[in-house]
């Protein structure tokens, strides 16, 4: 998972750096007061045109189609990290990573079997410091720096969503039956697993 608050630190530092550059840019122009003062023949609607150098311009787009680019993977290119469960002995068991969000966002389970769940949070933010299981009545609090378990036993298969306590970040849990068992198949390209029923 990407460090969002990296993400944020170098796009603000980029917005910066280009603020500062197009101020300089202004700074140095060579202006001459008189040409300041409004003519007696020249309408006021007219402006002048300021010319930039090509380096400033090729630098402003790139950054912005850069940002563009960014926000595309963002919101619609980036997938959600899925981990099965692991078995000991009767109760399967995930460690969850809050920092930033949920990781792994997308957990895979069977139906049937006892679920712990260890939110580990490293994210001070106050939206993160409680998660909801609407579908199992569970609203938990997470202390910082500290794990968490929290346990349920999903009966039916399905997809069950977990949030924060402000609903913006969500991971879900999703449910297998009990007699399916998740195969990777070897020509799919996309790794995209196949359920085979016994």
């Amino acid at each position: 998972m990407i460090d969002k608050t990296a993400l944020a630190s170098t796009i603000a530092s980029l917005g910066l750096v280009l603020g500062i550059a197009s101020g300089e840019a202004v700074a140095q122009m060579p202006y001459n007061m008189d040409e300041m003062q409004p003519s007696q023949n020249t309408p006021t609607e007219q402006f002048q045109r300021i010319s930039q150098p090509l380096v400033n311009k090729i630098a402003v787009t790139l950054g912005g189609l850069g940002l563009i680019g960014l926000e595309l993977w963002w919101f619609l290119g980036s997938k959600p990290k899925s981990r099965q469960a692991t078995a000991l002995g009767d109760i399967q068991e995930v460690t969850v990573t809050v920092d930033g969000g949920y990781e792994p966002s997308q957990i895979v389970v069977k139906a049937g079997q006892k679920v712990r769940l260890n939110f580990d949070r490293k994210d001070p933010s106050s939206c993160l410091e409680e998660v909801r299981f609407p579908d199992f009545g569970i609203a938990q609090t997470l202390p910082l720096n500290k794990v968490t378990p929290i346990e349920f036993t999903p009966e039916k298969p399905g997809r069950y969503e977990f949030t924060c306590g402000m609903n913006m970040f969500r991971g879900v849990v999703e449910v297998q039956s009990a007699n399916t068992t998740a195969i990777q198949t070897s020509n799919d390209p996309k790794g995209v697993q196949s359920h085979v029923h016994f």
